[in-house]
């Protein structure tokens, strides 16, 4: 719950919000306490701040709503169980989106399996469009633009149009085949520019796919911070817009893609975002090295979907 608070704060540089926290009841004094903090903060644009366990309250009328909680894998737990568990706790959240929030929410999943929960919650909300469903790969996203940037030896915003293609899983597919770096002011190929095929194909893709692995081993917990980074950057971007020229990694309906992608999928594609509607970026084109990369993402989310609306459905 705290990234997602952290995440709106930042957000909230220019757009004054009232936050509703939502969570169990046995973590009711934790939410107060973040609800204390976040009063010791006196932000000038937090309007109030509403700690509840109860969806109706959590839901009423909401604009935005950032789903971070879900049920994390535990030792011996077999990935149909998760997947049950997890349908579960969306198909719920997904009810009370469409019996209680606005209709034209917007609504970011980030609690993992991220793309299947989403995917969930959208079909337990049917009166809400689909569009306004994504799950968040912006994480990944940022994670694979700071890795050229540190091996082009240059600052983060000077990499552009980096991809996370399909599931924000280990199968995931970051692709810098149309990502653009700014080299003394002149925007240049990152293969051309990085000059080591073999590590953008190699190195480069398992570093991405694994990071969030190799913090939790580091530190003992998951991302935080800059989990609350991507977050922000994400619901900043649907509620701004993306620069011209650019795009960025969401997960979303792949319904009618262009890129062969299977439909009824959330799927991170490249988009770009205007009137807080999102695009997929058509038109790129795709090697026999992306392609097959982009299936098996999509493979495995086929698989999660088949077996998550068969509990949906139960």
């Amino acid at each position: 719950m705290s990234s997602a608070g952290i995440s709106l704060l930042l957000y909230s540089n220019f757009q004054p919000i009232i936050l509703v926290l939502l969570d169990i009841p046995p973590m009711m004094p934790v939410l107060d306490g973040v609800v204390m903090e976040l009063q010791d903060c006196a932000l000038p644009l937090l309007r109030e701040v509403i700690p509840t366990d109860q969806e109706e309250v959590a839901f009423k009328d909401l604009d935005i709503a950032i789903l971070v909680g879900s049920m994390p894998r535990r030792e011996g737990m077999e990935r149909k169980d998760l997947l049950k568990a997890n349908v579960a706790i969306f198909k719920s959240q997904g009810t009370a989106l469409d019996k209680y929030a606005k209709k034209t929410v917007k609504v970011l999943v980030v609690g993992n399996p991220a793309n299947t929960n989403c995917l969930i919650a959208a079909k337990s909300a049917p009166s809400i469009p689909k569009e306004n469903f994504s799950c968040l790969t912006r994480l990944d996203h940022n994670r694979a633009r700071s890795q050229v940037a540190i091996r082009c030896g240059i600052p983060a915003d000077n990499v552009k149009n980096v991809i996370i293609w399909g599931n924000h899983s280990s199968t995931q597919y970051p692709d810098v085949h149309h990502c653009k770096v700014n080299i003394k002011g002149k925007d240049e190929a990152a293969f051309d520019v990085v000059k080591d095929d073999a590590w953008l194909k190699g190195d480069f893709i398992s570093t991405v796919q694994q990071r969030g692995a190799a913090v939790i081993k580091a530190r003992k917990l998951s991302s935080a911070m800059s989990a609350a980074k991507a977050i922000c950057d994400h619901m900043r971007d649907i509620w701004t817009g993306t620069p011209d020229g650019e795009f960025i990694s969401m997960g979303v309906y792949s319904s009618g893609n262009s890129y062969g992608v299977p439909e009824d999928l959330i799927y991170s594609f490249p988009v770009t975002i205007k009137d807080k509607s999102w695009k997929i970026a058509d038109g790129l084109p795709i090697n026999e090295f992306s392609r097959a990369k982009m299936d098996a993402t999509a493979a495995e989310l086929v698989e999660e979907r088949d077996t998550a609306v068969a509990f949906l459905s139960a």
